[in-house]
Order: C-alpha cells, then sequence, then structure tokens
C-alpha cells in the first residue's frame, strides 16, 4: 500500500428515501465525495444477508449479496418497477436509523414484483452459469426455510436437512418458481454492485471489503458442507465459537458459529475457502480477514454452554493456509484483523504472511500499559490505522465514557485543543502515524456521539441500525477532509 487514506462506512449507512442504504445514485454519490476528499479507500462490511439478530458478519451465504441493497429506483429505470409500488410503503421512522422489521415485510414484496417483470435473458443464463457453484444451493435454502416457517436448517426434517437427493428434486419440481425468483434477486443484486464497484475504480477508490472467518450455523454454508463442520449426525455442532473471559467480560464471548474441521479441510487443499476467497476478490480490491487469529489458534468452546469458562484453545491451519491461498489463487491484497487477545503465534502469523495488521487508536491510551503497540510512534509503515472500528464506541462516546485519565492522555499525546475538537484530533492523530493506511469511520468525521455507534457486541436489538443523512456528505466536509489528507502525505 502506498501512503494513503480511506474512510469506514457500510453499505447500508448510504442515505436513501427508501429504510437501506442501496447501490443506486448515492452510493455513486458518496464514491464522488471520496474522489473530493482525496480517499484512496472505501471500507464496507459484509455484503451478506443477514437473518436474526441483522449482523452483516452472520450472513445466510458467504457468497450472496443482501437484497436490501438492490436499488428500487434503478429497478423502474430499466422497466422492472412503477414508482407508485415502491413510493407508496413506509420503509422507516427515523431516516438516520434502518427499520429492519419494516424491510423484512416490505422489500421482498416489491422485489417480487420485479423479478416477475424480469427475462431470462441471456446475461441472467450467463450469471446463473458462471454463479452456479454456490447460487443454486443458495436459492434452494431461501426457498426451503420459507416452507419451513423460517427454522433452521438442523431443525428441518431429516430428509431436508442431510440433503436427501430425491426430497430435494422434489423441492425443485414444485417450487421452481421460487427457486427462480430467489436467483433473479441475486443476479439484480450483482448487476448493481459491479457498477458501483467499477465507478468507483475509475475514480481511483478501492473498495475494502470484510470476510467473516465463521459463517452461522444456520447457513446455507453449512447446510451444503456439513462434513467441513464440527457436527454431529442430528446437524447440531459439538463445539461453537467464542474468545475467553477477559477484562472486558468475565464470562468470555459465545457466538455460537460452528467451528470448521481443519483436519479435513486441508485434505481438500482448502478448497472450500479457496473458492470462497476466490469469489471475494471478485467482489472487492482488497480483503479484511475478520479474526484473523483464528488462523493460528482458535477458542472452541463445547456446545451448549452459555459461557466461555470451559472452552479451550485448538490449533488453527497456521501459515500453511495462507501459502496454498497463494499458490492457488496468486497475490490477494489482504489486511489482518489482529486485534483482541494476541498470543505469539498470533503476531508470528502476521509477520510471516506480510499482511498489515490493525492499530485502534482508542485502544493506546491505557495508563497502565505506556508502550501500548496502539501508540503511533510504535507503528510499523506495514499497517492500517483506525480511530475506531464498527464494534467500537465513536470517538465522542470514548472521550464521554472512558476513564478522564485515559482520555487526558489522549489528548496530551495528540495535543488536541478545544478549537479543533476531540473527534477532529484523533483523526489528525491517525493520519499523522507512520501507518501506511488511516482509515477513519464516517461518524468520526462528523463528530457523532453513540448514538451514531454501530455495534456493541454481546448485544442484540440495537445494532447495525445507523445511517448517514443526505445532508451529512456535503462540499465543505469534503474539503476539510482533503486538507488534512495532503498534509500528511495521504492524497
Amino acid at each position: 500500500m502506498n501512503r494513503s487514506a480511506g474512510v469506514l462506512l457500510p453499505v447500508h449507512s448510504l442515505p436513501s428515501p427508501y429504510g437501506f442504504g442501496t447501490l443506486g445514485k448515492e452510493a455513486y454519490q458518496w464514491i464522488d465525495f471520496l474522489k473530493e476528499a482525496k480517499q484512496s479507500y472505501w471500507q464496507v462490511l459484509p455484503l451478506g444477508p443477514t437473518s436474526y439478530g441483522d449482523s452483516p458478519y452472520q450472513a445466510i451465504s458467504s457468497y450472496a449479496g443482501n437484497p436490501y441493497m438492490i436499488d428500487l429506483n434503478e429497478l423502474k429505470d430499466v422497466g422492472l418497477l412503477s414508482k407508485a409500488e415502491y413510493q407508496k410503503m413506509e420503509w422507516f421512522g427515523h431516516p438516520a436509523y434502518v427499520d429492519y422489521e419494516r424491510m423484512y415485510v416490505h422489500r421482498f414484496d416489491v422485489l417480487r414484483l420485479a423479478c416477475a417483470r424480469l427475462n431470462e435473458n441471456f446475461a441472467y443464463n450467463a450469471f446463473v452459469k458462471k454463479e452456479k457453484a454456490w447460487l443454486h444451493d443458495y436459492a434452494l435454502y431461501m426457498t426451503i426455510k420459507i416452507l419451513q416457517g423460517g427454522k433452521p436448517f438442523y431443525e428441518w426434517p431429516t430428509s431436508l436437512r442431510k440433503r436427501n437427493t430425491k426430497a430435494l428434486q422434489r423441492i425443485e419440481k414444485q417450487y421452481a418458481d421460487e427457486i427462480t425468483f430467489w436467483k433473479k434477486v441475486q443476479f439484480l443484486f450483482f448487476v448493481q454492485w459491479e457498477d458501483v464497484k467499477a465507478y468507483a475504480n475509475e475514480k481511483g477508490i478501492q473498495i475494502i471489503g470484510d470476510i467473516p472467518i465463521y459463517v452461522p450455523m444456520d447457513s446455507v454454508d453449512v447446510w451444503a458442507h456439513q462434513d467441513l463442520f464440527q457436527l454431529d449426525a442430528k446437524s447440531q455442532p459439538k463445539s461453537i465459537a467464542g474468545c475467553p473471559p477477559d477484562g472486558f467480560n468475565a464470562d468470555g464471548q459465545v457466538w455460537g458459529n460452528a467451528l470448521y474441521r481443519w483436519d479435513k479441510m486441508k485434505k481438500e487443499q482448502y478448497a472450500w475457502w479457496i473458492a470462497r476467497l476466490k469469489k471475494q476478490a471478485e467482489y472487492f480490491d482488497v480483503i479484511r480477514i475478520d479474526h484473523f487469529r483464528g488462523f493460528a489458534s482458535y477458542f472452541s468452546i463445547p456446545a451448549g454452554e452459555t459461557t466461555a469458562h470451559k472452552g479451550h484453545w485448538e490449533k488453527g491451519p497456521g501459515l500453511e493456509f495462507f501459502k496454498v491461498v497463494e499458490k492457488k489463487l496468486g497475490k490477494i491484497s489482504f489486511i489482518a484483523e489482529d486485534l483482541g487477545f494476541l498470543t505469539d503465534d498470533v503476531l508470528a502469523l502476521v509477520q510471516k504472511t506480510g499482511y498489515p495488521g490493525m492499530k485502534v487508536l482508542q485502544f493506546a491510551f491505557d495508563v497502565n500499559d505506556p508502550n501500548s503497540m496502539y501508540l503511533p510512534h510504535r507503528y510499523p509503515q506495514n499497517c492500517v490505522v483506525y480511530t475506531g472500528t464498527h464494534d467500537n464506541e465513536t470517538t465522542m462516546g470514548w472521550f464521554e465514557n472512558w476513564p478522564k485519565e485515559q482520555t487526558d492522555k489522549a489528548k496530551e499525546y495528540f495535543h488536541i485543543t478545544k478549537e479543533e475538537g476531540l473527534s477532529w484530533g484523533m483523526i489528525r492523530g491517525a493520519y499523522a502515524s507512520p501507518a501506511d493506511l488511516a482509515i477513519i469511520p464516517v461518524q468520526d468525521f462528523l463528530e457523532l456521539d453513540n448514538r451514531a455507534r454501530m455495534n456493541e457486541p454481546s448485544t442484540l436489538g440495537n445494532n447495525w441500525k445507523w445511517r448517514l443523512t443526505k445532508d451529512q456528505m456535503n462540499k465543505k466536509l469534503a474539503k476539510k477532509i482533503a486538507h488534512l489528507v495532503a498534509l500528511y502525505g495521504r492524497a
């Protein structure tokens, strides 16, 4: 990476009159804003279709796109919808927050109208052929899930849960139109995504995507590849993912994701992962690998436990995995999310791969750790600095809620003045650091408090909702950002 800057903004947080950020006009305007602000990168969160809890890190499929992100105005422009068909819907209660219930109730009704009018033309048929390795399983899974009242696959009748050939053939024959609907939805998503990505690249903006290390239990990935996960004969997990107790959480975290059978994956030359990464490398210019430490060693918790106390560490696939990836796919630009509990094996793996790791300014000012690796004067060039991530408080929220001795230390370290403002002082500190790339959540440019926080880990119900409003994306802000970018040699 050259010395550069970028902004973290999930697609769902883009402005939109229809309740959810989409791949329409506002996405192009956002890219123009990034260009004007002299940014080189747009970092997004995972793009997959979400389920219970609305987390993009718990997507139903590793390959599919989120149907909510399909822009309705663009469907109107190509003759698949009339404006009256979607303008009459009440899409949100507040323009700055997603109402997921309204999305679920209304969006698919509108998409069904559009897909009914979409002819199975050359482009659609070519897409179905190109994506057949995952697309049919996804469409079949979504169809059965609806027939089963939304139940997770491990609660389906045995014939469907275990993918009995005759049982699946009956579904394919009886519900062919429904299966086609889900394929058409993905076609519409990727037509729009590819156009947005091409426009960003034309403007000199690269897109950083995010790949979760784990997939949720209730996903087409687990259903279609049960032999690659630590499951019992009833498709229930034997062990689940999480992280151990620490100073932030006395009980640790229990994520509930099924763990991989790395031994079997190794015998297959990591074919499942190779296919997954190959597709993500088509979607994005750079891939941030979430929970990178899990490739060195991962925390295994017995299924059924509600805390992480009985968990233990297991050895991950290590450097060999990344050697196989490079051999099969060539050089891919990765960022290693190396946050959290870091042991020597994790630090060694990051160093041996050569991938840039992450530094978060909010972690730097623990008064009990004067030599924190998150202090900018200790950074190597080969890293990515953030004021905070989607899992952190906003910078303004951090200054408000964290111990005064830590926030005072940050003010002194960066010589932050009242005139400059707390958030902009931290942004300046990130830009001035040695890190090759500085990524700032858009909420920090806007000096927003925790009402704009994206996610609070280990909580449900109030996450992944915040959205940018159109008036917040203006030329004055772009000019201010561009000045700071140029000042610190990141243009």
